[in-house]
């Protein structure tokens, strides 16, 4: 048990500090919006029922945070020093000119067979699997180079909800269900620290202005028991209009997996940047690992699970187009994936389609000057400013009340 405390204690610091930063995030003055996107990968796209067959993915992308860590005086004294310590072991976080977000994930991963239809252990293929994770995401990123660390929590085997969740799926569409269920690896903690460094050249001309071409350059990794990897790659785009951003990225083991909508971001993190209105771009990548543990494959790591001989190498060749206007975003890939372990028959192929949309929370930046406003009609009176500031959401709004401030006093 001693030596279980140290860890206790860190990540119940961890936990306070994240509770600190999210917080400020959004008590403090907006400085840019909030992102929300859903990720969905099927095999279904490519008219397949195997391996990798599905992966869903939640996230909510929290605005620049900057303002905490060069300013920081909203924050009580063990928090700043909370603060100052992680920057010491992560140099990036001290970047000039860089944007800093957090993110929050909620994501799940299902694996089957070939043959769905078999009840027994099928020895020489792929195990059942499942994979449902919470997920905390850091990011700074300035105009050529962004880094991501990302923290997962989860849980394999049958408290990963993969076999209802297939099972659902199957019934609605009227498909056979999978019988195979009662083979999946054992329930089992997991833990991954995933990080990966992204860094773009521009080929012609620059982000947000006409046409426009990149080269984004990737690589990272990733430590814990589900996945051990080491990655890297690269990915082509060219469209009208190109965001400020560093590309789409695929749901992989443990992966990092990239969330921008981020519609009034500039590239230096010193104000918005010009792209406004309609965005069309094509893109195209590849991205390599050097797996040293895959959980889904290789079985349980404390107990004796279905396990088959891995690959150490995996490649994934992708190229989609994505098509954006403002803060909404939509993309859609194909993906080609080699084979995982010895015995795969063939290359495994999915889709994989995210949408985002980037809004501007005004109610708890706002909240605490509403409620200190006089109010000369009475509390009715207040209640329906309240009101109307929850349903005039745009970006006017701050103007709009100022002038009921003025309107009221």
């Amino acid at each position: 048990m001693s030596a279980i405390q140290p860890y206790r204690s860190l990540l119940l610091s961890g936990a306070l500090l994240l509770w600190v930063v999210c917080s400020g995030a959004w008590g403090a003055e907006p400085a840019g919006n909030w992102a929300f996107s859903v990720h969905f990968e099927n095999d279904l796209f490519a008219d397949t029922d195997a391996q990798y067959t599905n992966g869903l993915k939640f996230t909510a992308v929290t605005p620049d945070l900057t303002r905490l860590f060069h300013e920081r005086t909203e924050l009580p004294e063990w928090a700043r020093d909370g603060l100052r310590d992680i920057s010491r072991y992560i140099p990036f976080i001290k970047r000039r000119d860089a944007t800093r977000t957090l993110a929050f994930s909620l994501g799940q991963n299902i694996y089957t067979p070939e043959d769905i239809s078999r009840s027994d252990l099928i020895a020489n293929d792929r195990p059942y699997a499942g994979w449902l994770y919470f997920a905390t995401t850091f990011q700074t990123r300035d105009a050529d180079r962004q880094d991501t660390i990302e923290v997962q929590f989860g849980l394999t085997g049958r408290y990963s909800l993969a076999e209802e969740a297939q099972d659902t799926v199957h019934r609605l569409r009227g498909i056979a269900r999978p019988q195979g269920w009662d083979n999946q690896i054992r329930t089992e903690p997991g833990l991954v620290l995933a990080y990966e460094r992204i860094l773009r050249s521009s080929l012609l001309l620059q982000p947000g202005h006409g046409f426009g071409m990149d080269l984004l350059s990737r690589f990272g990794g990733a430590l814990g028991n589900i996945a051990m990897y080491a990655s890297a790659g690269a990915q082509l785009r060219g469209g009208w209009n190109l965001p400020a951003d560093f590309g789409y990225s695929v749901i992989r083991p443990g992966g990092v997996t990239s969330v921008d909508a981020l519609k009034d971001r500039s590239p230096t993190g010193s104000g918005r940047y010009t792209m406004r209105g309609f965005s069309f771009y094509l893109f195209a990548g590849v991205q390599g690992r050097g797996v040293m543990r895959d959980i889904f494959l290789d079985g349980n790591s404390f107990r004796e699970s279905h396990r088959v001989n891995r690959v150490p190498f995996v490649a994934d060749l992708m190229a989609g187009a994505t098509l954006g206007y403002e803060g909404l975003k939509l993309s859609f890939a194909k993906v080609l994936r080699t084979r995982e372990f010895r015995g795969q028959p063939h290359d495994h192929r999915f889709g994989s389609i995210t949408l985002s949309y980037a809004f501007l929370p005004l109610w708890p930046a706002w909240h605490s000057r509403i409620m200190a406003w006089p109010c000369p009609s009475g509390p009715a009176g207040c209640l329906r400013i309240r009101i109307k500031l929850e349903l005039r959401r745009d970006l006017h709004a701050a103007d709009w009340l100022q002038r009921q401030r003025i309107a009221f006093s």
